[in-house]
């Protein structure tokens, strides 16, 4: 029998917020810090180029793409691959925007959040989160700023300046040597995880176009179907 994952405690403590903050479902809030680490692939065939796993080693996500749309689509999947979202690109957009659904739906009635460039011209990557109910936009529910090229952002809640994650790069022999990127990510208490993965996917396909990088134009090439 499979049991669901259950996260494990990060060894720092960052503070609590004082309410859960739940996107996905309360099965992805854990009520300590937690830490994950992220692995993505330079080369990639069937299962995409992200797995996320707890300090142990074990799978907790890992993030699958569909051939036919390249990288205007993700899919979030836990480690039994059920789908968690299905990311998708706003293809004609002038802010990079990207939509969020709940499981491999695309129905404007699974929407989860949406996310675009904070302004046009940037130095470093700003990124607006809005959830679904937050139609206005008037102001951002979460926000994101860093660089995947630095491997170093930080998630805050809403305008403010509570943050909620932050990821940082984590050199190993292995990654040197095998042509991966490894990098950790923190997750604060009470902080849907599932969410912030899903943005961490997101930021990286925002950034790898911005870049043009080679490490991007090899995902669309070679990575394989859902």
């Amino acid at each position: 029998m499979a049991y669901p994952y259950q996260p494990q405690p990060s060894a720092s403590a960052p503070p609590m917020p004082v309410l859960p903050t739940t996107i996905f479902g309360p099965q992805y809030c854990a009520p300590y810090p937690l830490d994950l680490a992220v692995v993505k692939k330079v080369i990639a065939i069937s299962d995409g180029n992200f797995v996320v796993t707890d300090v142990n080693g074990n799978i907790v996500f890992k993030v699958k793409v569909s051939l036919l749309t390249f990288r205007d689509r993700r899919v979030l999947v836990d480690a039994a691959d059920n789908p968690i979202t299905t990311l998708r690109r706003k293809i004609v957009t002038m802010h990079d925007r990207w939509e969020a659904y709940r499981g491999e739906s695309t129905d404007s009635k699974d929407l989860i959040f949406t996310l675009k460039r904070s302004s046009l011209i940037q130095m470093k990557t700003k990124l607006d989160v809005f959830l679904a109910n937050n139609t206005k936009e008037d102001v951002c529910d979460f926000k994101v700023k860093g660089s995947w090229f630095e491997r170093s952002c930080i998630v805050y809640a809403g305008e403010s300046n509570n943050i909620v994650a932050q990821m940082h790069k984590k050199h190993t022999v292995q990654s040197l040597l095998i042509g991966k990127d490894h990098f950790m990510v923190t997750i604060y208490p009470n902080v849907d995880y599932a969410f912030i993965v899903a943005l961490i996917v997101i930021l990286n396909e925002i950034n790898a176009d911005e870049k043009g990088s080679e490490s991007g134009l090899l995902d669309e090439v070679l990575l394989g179907g859902v």
